[in-house]
């Protein structure tokens, strides 16, 4: 990527008023030690655009149930197997660690999320999301009205979260300070139509709004805001304050790496009242130094011994007789063979055309449905906790004027963390842009100098200390981080039609399938593919859903 100046660079990425202040004072200093932490698995998985490659005559083993994935969706249909007994089961992951988008690093200071940072604390005690809490100890039970309980170190630890303004820091997320009567007016009407729409209840006694999204409501009287934007909804309701805008705005980026013109309004608003019953909210956020990577770990504990193989590019996955021949390559790029009687694609849908063999030349039209987002990650570890003024440090950090959605720092779960002494901030930035194909481009034509820069910007702003006490950056590219739930989708039959299994043994998971990019979507389509499995091999199935 050539840019013709850094202010250009910079601006590129998180918008004028970030590059204007940060080359104004901020000169150009040495570089701070870092790398890419994705070279493998980017150069690894670009290896489907390649021609055909060499196949395996021999399988190397055979298994009931193979998993290609070893992400939240593939890791849940393992944990789902385990939990009925099934054990002849093999997990090819394209990546040495588990957990997909939900992985998760460490240093010397302290691990760190390398995508979802936190799980939003469930409202109901039934499902598997709440199943695998109390595996972990985390649901610890339940109140005298039957709501659940959470173990209390889990919950993020005040404060929680802040927003950074014309060189302060402010709490919470809704920018108060200097907020006009009718901004706030605005802002109370939009909260009660939450409320509302939280309350909603359909003829079957489901939410409107509800986690996972098959759980709620597919009746029109809800589903047809999926054909507007969030955008649109809000200038239709005559919502036209900045600061609600930028709300509304930051959300959608946050959860869907899309703008609010480019959001759903069924899933804008779900974001505002899927986690609340109308009369009450969510206990919070649960969240970990490691963040979602703490689940993910505890999910890959179900692979049996030796059925874990990490480095694996399944690149072919074929029918044969009653069962199907999955081809890929090890790490040393040789081949190998797996048959299986059950296959579970837990894949994205671009990855799945190119995968299954009967659809590179004709893929399902649902396939083109499905669009990601770009997002960039970043470690920055730091020697020392960064100065700041205003509202102390939080655990989610965010920045008003800037593109970026900010930083989460991961000591702050740490229950032996120095409040003043080193620290690794988790940074996070969506490529939001309509145009993915040109953000992806952008993303992966970016050196890693220039993401210095770019970062180092951002904080800067709000930390004028932040270089000095930088010891080491490491930059995470997801070219395909969040699918996109852009008006139309959601509802609008491809998501519904991707669901359905292949030849009655092919079954995909992901958390695409629920057209949100969610812990809990992951896990649920992980558990439906695993049970689906179950059916096929004959075993009589008590469903966890």
């Amino acid at each position: 990527m050539i840019h013709t100046s850094r202010r250009e660079l910079i601006a590129s990425f998180l918008g004028l008023a970030v590059a204007d202040l940060a080359c104004r004072k901020n000169p150009v200093a040495p570089p701070i030690p870092g790398e890419f932490a994705d070279i493998q698995l980017v150069e690894t998985g670009h290896l489907l655009r390649a021609g055909p490659p060499p196949l395996a005559k021999e399988a190397e083993r055979t298994v009931d149930v193979l998993i290609v994935g070893g992400g939240v969706a593939g890791l849940s249909a393992a944990w789902r197997l385990a939990g009925a007994g099934v054990t002849d089961v093999l997990v090819c992951e394209l990546d040495g660690v588990e957990g997909g988008t939900a992985r998760s690093g460490k240093n010397a200071v302290s691990a760190y999320p390398w995508g979802a940072h936190y799980l939003p604390a469930p409202l109901t005690t039934h499902g598997p999301v709440p199943r695998l809490l109390r595996e972990l100890g985390v649901l610890t039970g339940t109140d005298a009205g039957g709501a659940p309980q959470y173990a209390e170190q889990t919950l993020i630890h005040e404060p929680e979260e802040r927003i950074f303004y014309r060189g302060a820091w402010y709490e919470g997320l809704y920018l108060r300070v200097g907020a006009s009567a009718e901004d706030l007016a605005q802002l109370a009407r939009f909260e009660k139509q939450m409320q509302g729409f939280a309350s909603a209840r359909d003829g079957r006694g489901r939410k409107a709004f509800a986690v996972p999204v098959a759980s709620g409501s597919d009746d029109a009287e809800w589903t047809q805001l999926d054909k507007l934007s969030m955008a649109n909804w809000l200038e239709r309701e005559r919502f036209d304050s900045p600061r609600l805008k930028w709300l509304v705005e930051y959300a959608c980026l946050d959860d869907f790496g899309s703008s609010a013109a480019g959001t759903s309004a069924w899933a804008g608003i779900w974001y505002f009242c899927a986690r609340q019953t109308g009369e009450e909210k969510n206990d919070g956020y649960l969240s970990w130094p490691e963040g979602n990577g703490k689940l993910a770990a505890q999910l890959a504990r179900s692979v049996p011994a030796g059925r874990w193989r990490p480095r694996s590019l399944v690149h072919t996955v074929e029918r044969s007789g009653d069962g199907w021949v999955a081809h890929g390559l090890d790490a040393t790029k040789a081949p190998f063979r797996i048959d299986a009687r059950q296959v579970v694609l837990a894949c994205p849908r671009h990855v799945a055309a190119r995968v299954v063999k009967e659809w590179r030349d004709a893929a399902p039209s649902f396939v083109k449905e499905f669009e990601a987002s770009p997002w960039v990650v970043a470690n920055l570890t730091l020697s020392a906790r960064p100065t700041g003024r205003g509202f102390p440090l939080a655990w989610d950090n965010v920045f008003y004027e800037s593109k970026s959605i900010g930083y989460v720092v991961a000591t702050h779960q740490s229950p032996r963390a120095d409040v003043h002494g080193p620290t690794v901030l988790t940074w996070y930035c969506p490529l939001a842009a309509d145009d993915v194909k040109a953000e992806r481009t952008k993303l992966l034509g970016t050196t890693i100098s220039e993401w210095e820069q770019v970062i180092v910007a951002d904080m800067s702003a709000a930390h004028r200390d932040i270089r000095t006490l930088a010891t080491r950056l490491e930059v995470m590219r997801w070219g395909h981080a969040m699918v996109k739930p852009r008006p139309g989708f959601v509802w609008g039959g491809a998501r519904q039609a991707a669901q359905e299994s292949l030849h009655g043994s092919l079954h995909f998971a992901h958390t695409d399938l629920g057209g949100l990019a969610l812990f809990e979507e992951a896990n649920h389509f992980g558990v439906v593919a695993a049970e689906r499995a179950l059916v096929g091999l004959g075993k009589t199935v008590e469903t966890w859903l």
